[in-house]
């Protein structure tokens, strides 16, 4: 089923690589139409990788249903027609370095004096102020700057979080601060001025630690896949070689778990009798589960966790999410075939999904219809 709540709204994105196109999908896959504007080579997450039958896997990720839309923002031809077209639209987006578009008369505080009712979204990497407004930023070095890697990694090493959890971040929430302008924009008929930064969006998800060394003056540290206060809570190998984690959460958990499944002698139960005791006692009980783990089967042992009503999950690679029984897949399509890939979450699941522009596509026809 198709989303049509945004049908009749036009947006306008001058985008690259991932977080202003991760929000201009989404607006693309709730109805609206949306314009994508590219360099005469294109959009450079086009040609990040070739792996999906020979266009790049963030591209495909990140562009279906859009136009694309060929212009050089430093032609004075390709200005004019620019405005023209932003002016005409609901919603402008770009992310491009900040002060670009100031040169040429598009930039969004220019554009919104002529058009009170625009809405415009301007990402960047540390905002437009302050001596970082000019700095270069990509999701690993603001995962870096934001103290991500330093949680992020096993005890001895920092590490990058897998995907581009910054440019989602943000792509997120500027969707979300869109579709709050396009409600007041209903009742009040005003637009709004949205600025928005990738260091801003991780930073908001670095509460916890923050709140804890702000506090405390202590920050967490990093523990791979374990947890820095709840014990057991981690991955562990049984005997035909499964990674599996778990979680105890409360005392009956505990109780059932050892039970079934560590069989503790009295003074063992003692020392581990609560929650601070095995945190203390962390190094210790680990190797005694990892050693009760290696005589079970993974049958075995979620056999009693499941019995227990443990939360687990097996630590799967890629390969094995491929093969889940949970996960969601759709299609979409390119000029070289139809592609399965994983969908966004929707009111409504959509099995299908409009097709992914091939480079200037839609240029000669958005010419003519804005022109």
């Amino acid at each position: 089923m198709k989303n049509k709540l945004l049908e009749g709204k036009l947006v306008v994105s001058i985008e690259q690589a991932v977080a202003a196109p991760y929000c201009s999908v989404k607006l693309a896959d709730a109805g609206a139409r949306v314009i994508k504007v590219e360099r005469s080579e294109g959009d450079f997450a086009r040609y990040y990788d070739n792996f999906v039958k020979g266009d790049s896997t963030y591209f495909v990720w990140l562009n279906r249903g859009k136009e694309s839309f060929i212009a050089n923002i430093k032609d004075s031809q390709d200005q004019e027609f620019l405005k023209k077209l932003i002016l005409k639209s609901d919603i402008f987006i770009q992310n491009l370095l900040p002060g670009t578009l100031d040169k040429y008369g598009l930039d969004s505080k220019s554009l919104r004096k002529k058009n009170s009712k625009l809405i415009t979204c301007d990402i960047s990497g540390y905002g437009s102020l302050g001596s970082y407004s000019k700095t270069k930023a990509y999701d690993l070095l603001i995962q870096a700057e934001t103290g991500l890697c330093s949680l992020t990694g096993d005890e001895k090493h920092p590490g990058r979080v897998g995907v581009s959890v910054c440019d989602i971040a943000c792509g997120l929430n500027a969707y979300t601060l869109i579709l709050e302008a396009l409600i007041k924009r209903g009742r009040t008929g005003s637009g709004s001025s949205i600025k928005i930064s990738l260091f801003d969006s991780l930073s908001e998800w670095m509460n916890v630690p923050y709140l804890q060394y702000t506090y405390t003056k202590t920050a967490p540290k990093r523990v791979g896949l374990a947890h820095p206060s709840i014990v057991p809570y981690g991955c562990f190998s049984t005997k035909d070689k499964i990674n599996i984690l778990f979680s105890i959460q409360n005392e009956r958990e505990w109780n059932s778990f050892e039970k079934n499944i560590l069989k503790l002698p009295e003074q063992l139960k003692k020392k581990f009798i609560n929650p601070s005791k095995r945190l203390k006692y962390k190094t210790n009980l680990n190797d005694i589960i990892s050693r009760a783990f290696k005589l079970l089967t993974a049958k075995k042992v979620t056999y009693f966790l499941k019995k227990s009503n443990i939360a687990y999950g097996f630590l799967n690679n890629i390969k094995d999410l491929a093969k889940h029984s949970e996960l969601k897949t759709a299609y979409l399509t390119t000029d070289k075939g139809k592609i399965k890939f994983i969908p966004p979450v929707r009111i409504k699941n959509q099995k299908y999904y409009k097709k992914i522009p091939s480079l200037g596509e839609h240029t000669k026809k958005i010419k003519e219809e804005f022109n």
